[in-house]
């Protein structure tokens, strides 16, 4: 493993492109091979009548929700623990309809496994996108061409030319009655850490809501963050195989440019980070900022503060290496998200990306090839 550090953060550590390891008895293989050839086919019959008669109902259709949660119930996917960020259990019905993902709203969510796009598409019935690292477009997908983005770095070609990319304001606008999904990352991670956000959040009007949304698995070996048809194989065996599956899902409190926080949000880091104001630097700040290379300062100092070679910093603007020029304002809108996304996964968020996560299948696969 230390042949790939350089796909590790360097702050942390976190490896967020490796997969994980099965735990589990030997000695219980066959129970395990039992409930593997038991579900199977039923799951397959399941998906079947999904293909064939509930996928063109309409939405929101009572028979896509039970079709769905029979898909999800099959392989022992029984247990959910959810929680709604400021809200104590058994009293959600007494806060205010907001608090929850509605339509024309926005999920922003954690991606780290098929089973994501199953539980969103069972609790939301919403519209799935694709997004792509530094572009503030997103392509609509259905919920098989999102099922295939979690095995691939692309959507394979059956699903990645059927809708034009565009932005979510316009897509809430012809979709007024359906939620969206959006997966900031672009791309699944073992679900230790937050990779780096694409830019598509911010193509959503600045009044639109959106919500993060963590969604963390046990066992925890469900996750898919190598792609690939050996990996589509491996999921199906550690689904169908264990007797039971718990989620745990976080949702927390909504985010926009604009919109201020609820009474009930001030302790929320989410909401503050983006509508806290920005006071103008003091005088003795201002001389601080002068005296910074005199002799009784150091070198090592001045890297914290420093922009990165991959960013340059023009007014209030930050220019990534791709050339998109961010606002101090929408980057607060991506950190906020971010943050709320790590904070409720219990993780910490990461340096490394898409980009990266491309270079180390490359590596991954070629000493794979090299081993055999």
């Amino acid at each position: 493993m230390e042949k790939y550090g350089q796909y590790r953060d360097k702050g942390s550590g976190i490896a967020p492109f490796f997969p994980v390891s099965s735990e589990g008895n030997s000695l219980l293989f066959p129970w395990h091979l039992f409930l593997f050839c038991l579900r199977v086919p039923l799951v397959a019959f399941a998906w079947f009548v999904w293909l064939a008669i509930i996928q063109w109902t309409p939405p929101g259709n009572i028979l896509r929700k039970a079709n769905l949660w029979c898909i999800l119930g099959i392989p022992g996917v029984w247990w959910i623990d959810i929680q709604v960020d400021g809200v104590r259990r058994g009293s959600l019905s007494q806060f205010p309809r907001g608090r929850l993902p509605s339509p024309g709203t926005i999920i922003a969510s954690s991606y780290t496994s098929p089973l994501d796009i199953l539980y969103l598409s069972a609790i939301f019935d919403p519209i799935f996108t694709v997004s792509s690292p530094g572009s503030r477009l997103v392509r609509p997908v259905t919920i098989e061409g999102a099922l295939a983005s979690t095995f691939a770095l692309n959507p394979p070609f059956p699903f990645n030319n059927q809708n034009p990319a565009q932005r979510l304001s316009d897509l809430i606008k012809q979709n007024p009655t359906r939620t969206l999904v959006v997966f900031p990352e672009s791309t699944t991670s073992n679900a230790r850490g937050i990779l780096k956000s694409s830019h598509s959040l911010l193509s959503a009007s600045a009044s639109t809501s959106i919500f993060p949304v963590s969604l963390r698995y046990t066992p925890t070996d469900i996750v898919t963050p190598i792609p690939g048809w050996l990996e589509v194989a491996r999921f199906i065996w550690r689904l169908n195989s264990r007797p039971t599956h718990c989620i745990r899902v976080r949702i927390g409190a909504p985010v926009s440019l604009t919109s201020p926080p609820a009474p009930n949000f001030e302790s929320s880091p989410a909401r503050s980070a983006i509508t806290r104001p920005t006071s103008p630097p003091s005088s003795s700040t201002a001389n601080t900022a002068r005296k910074r290379n005199s002799y009784d300062s150091n070198f090592f100092d001045t890297l914290q503060s420093s922009p990165s070679p991959a960013q340059k910093v023009s007014g209030d603007s930050t220019t990534d290496a791709d050339g998109e020029g961010l606002s101090e304002q929408e980057k607060r809108l991506l950190d906020a998200v971010a943050d709320a996304l790590a904070r409720l996964g219990r993780v910490k968020r990461v340096g490394l990306g898409a980009a990266e996560k491309e270079e180390f299948v490359r590596a991954w696969w070629a000493r794979r090839g090299a081993r055999r």
